[in-house]
């Protein structure tokens, strides 16, 4: 198939799951092309069959915002046309599913283009239920060839918000195995706890800093932060007031990730909201057991006692207690990342994930 991608090409979990979604199709023999205003930040141009196509848009002094979803509906078209696409596959609803809708309009006259939408979360917990895109974001959805949701959860969620009558297909994230895979012997022998996210409020950041000064009470532990946004100032200032400035470590936006995880111990998720827990799921792979908090579709993945732990959000003390807990029992600590890894190998695979959309694709190319 000649598929055309477009995302956020951002730190974002929808941007890291489209660009590796692409790149998996590719590997499967697809033609994949990505429409996007930038170039996405885990994708490798050396692929084959793999291309990317700028968005560009024009500035003009009458428009206090560019219109850059009109720029994205043009691209969308002009690509889809030049390159003969099958099908658009746009993450996020605004405003990829509008942008998507009008190309396809474009292209009415010339030949079908169906679109295919893929919720993520936040466009449907936060943005689409905002009143000022409730309306566009129901129709968008209404409107797609086809829908998918990355958790059961977020589907429930998207039908009892906007009322969707429509089927909405659940496909859960996925992972590399062989990318994503425990170190054959950690080089930081220190206890560590690992933050992956773009810091924004609703990851509570500032918790995972809070749950370091409660672990350093009973363990010598410290704690990488990886990624970057508006909440990383305050999550500086409470590691210093907090006295962990020292044990709290700072990366900033990480294009490793693979390479990163299997140095830590145990990953930190606690999110008032997610929609699935990308973050976790790389982590388990890695052998690296997540303690995340008991919300969306989390429990979807990680099974409690068993290859992780959930608490509920803001309830640090005990986090903090399952980590220790952890981290003081070698046994129970490797007997917990055995089952994190298996986990991951043996229903979020790549092998396991990517075949599901490549049937998706060929149900909406055939109705």
């Amino acid at each position: 198939m000649k598929i055309g991608i477009t995302c956020y090409p951002t730190y974002g979990g929808s941007g890291i799951v489209a660009t590796e979604l692409g790149m998996e199709l590719a590997m499967r023999g697809h033609d994949v092309h990505f429409i996007t205003y930038a170039n996405p930040i885990r994708l490798d141009p050396g692929l084959p069959r793999i291309h990317y196509h700028e968005v560009e848009v024009t500035p003009y002094p009458l428009f206090l915002h560019p219109p850059y979803s009109l720029a994205l509906t043009s691209r969308m078209a002009e690509v889809a046309e030049r390159y003969s696409l099958d099908l658009l596959h746009v993450h996020y609803a605004i405003p990829h599913s509008i942008s998507a809708l009008l190309a396809k309009q474009l292209m009415a006259s010339k030949r079908r283009l169906p679109y295919i939408t893929t919720l993520h979360g936040t466009d449907i917990t936060f943005v689409g239920t905002e009143r000022s895109y409730f309306p566009i974001t129901k129709f968008a959805i209404e409107q797609s060839d086809g829908v998918t949701a990355i958790s059961q959860d977020l589907r429930k969620d998207t039908v009892q918000v906007f009322g969707i009558q429509r089927p909405i297909e659940v496909i859960h994230n996925f992972v590399n195995c062989d990318l994503y895979r425990p170190a054959p012997e950690r080089r930081n022998k220190r206890k560590t706890l690992l933050h992956i996210s773009n810091f924004r409020p609703v990851k509570r950041v500032v918790d995972c800093i809070r749950i370091l000064a409660r672990v350093r009470e009973e363990l010598d532990a410290e704690l990488w932060m990886a990624g970057d946004g508006p909440d990383r100032g305050a999550a500086e200032r409470t590691a210093y007031e907090l006295g962990v400035e020292n044990h709290a470590v700072f990366l900033g936006k990480q294009d490793h990730i693979e390479r990163l995880i299997p140095q830590t111990h145990v990953l930190l998720l606690p999110s008032q909201m997610e929609s699935f827990g990308l973050a976790a799921l790389e982590a388990m792979a890695c052998g690296a057991v997540p303690v995340a908090t008991r919300v969306g579709g989390v429990p979807e993945l990680i099974t409690d006692g068993v290859d992780g732990f959930l608490e509920e959000p803001g309830d640090t003390e005990a986090q903090a207690h399952r980590i220790i807990e952890l981290l003081s029992s070698e046994s129970a600590y490797s007997k917990m990342s055995a089952a994190a890894r298996n986990t991951a190998e043996s229903r979020f695979t790549t092998g396991q994930i990517i075949p599901k959309y490549e049937t998706y694709y060929q149900t909406v190319l055939d109705s």
